[in-house]
């Protein structure tokens, strides 16, 4: 299939996705028994191609901001361009801020894909996204392949948006919890405290969060009790970090897989696997699959 890049829908029995690939790459609704478990791409969104509207976009070549726009890698100095104004700092990489193409379409999947040949920034990589739908669920099937010169470290992960209903709940275990600095800049991690775990399922918080859970186990659940539904992610080990972000004068929040600890790489801690960076060199490739999967609340 050449460029294509028109809108999607794949369906499998009750479930219904819709992807946007002009956007971002981006899914534009996930819909399971006329249910909707992601905040949906609105019609003026659409129009305009507002990435930040969507129900979920791709995050490469790597997760977060990077602080002062530049990180130290190889003896060198890496320099990234702010790309989210009024932001200060580069976030989410380029990914989410490029048109992708469809490799591959049928009724139930596709294949998204995007080729980034340097020039205002240090990454040249090819990634795609599989995205297959069944009576299960949505999985997203993640790959990154640094096709430049130069080895570098990369991170990559998913950026659902979801309807705050003043009903929902959220469940998943991590193990670590990463302070906020400035600017929504990721600082220090700590053990996470009784009052900020989510082990039980809890409701989101009356205050402010935007912060990464590391340690992540790779589940998490949803529920919607207004809406009768939920909605579980499953994700491979290699995603082993959770961003959550949670804003109450906002009637959306963000759950957020991701391979890399917000903040890595200016910490530059390479080989912690704590920090979960990927160092690819060129010609190298990594990869990993995020489910994401409706399910019926009882009564």
């Amino acid at each position: 299939m050449g460029a294509i890049s028109e809108p999607l829908t794949l369906k499998a029995g009750a479930l219904e996705v819709g992807l946007v690939p002009a956007i971002g790459g981006s899914v534009s609704f996930l819909r399971w028994r006329g249910i909707d478990l992601m905040r949906q791409l609105s019609d003026g969104d659409r129009e305009a191609g507002n990435v930040l509207g969507v129900a979920m976009f791709p995050m490469t070549p790597y997760a977060n901001r990077i602080a002062r726009n530049s990180f130290d890698f190889a003896a060198k100095r890496w320099r990234v361009l702010p790309n989210n104004p009024p932001e200060k700092f580069n976030v989410h990489g380029s990914g989410w801020q490029n048109a992708w193409t469809v490799a591959e379409a049928g009724a139930a999947e596709a294949t998204l894909s995007l080729d980034i040949a340097g020039g205002a920034e240090p990454y040249s990589y090819r990634t795609t996204q599989r995205c297959a739908v069944s009576g299960e669920g949505l999985s997203v099937t993640m790959t990154l392949t640094n096709t430049g010169r130069e080895t570098l470290p990369f991170g990559f992960g998913l950026h659902p948006w979801f309807d705050r209903d003043p009903d929902v709940t959220l469940r998943f275990k991590a193990r670590r919890f990463y302070l906020e600095e400035p600017e929504g800049i990721s600082g220090d991690p700590i053990t996470l405290p009784q009052e900020l775990d989510f082990a039980g399922g809890r409701p989101l918080p009356g205050g402010w969060r935007n912060n990464d859970y590391g340690g992540w186990n790779g589940e998490a659940a949803i529920r919607f009790p207004a809406r009768g539904a939920g909605l579980r992610i499953k994700a491979d080990p290699v995603f082993g970090h959770l961003m959550l972000y949670a804003d109450p004068a906002r009637p959306y929040f963000c759950v957020e897989p991701q391979t890399n600890a917000s903040g890595a790489f200016n910490r530059g801690r390479w080989d912690d696997p704590e920090e979960g960076v990927i160092v690819l060199a060129p010609g190298q490739s990594a990869g990993g699959t995020v489910w994401f999967v409706p399910f019926a609340l009882a009564g």
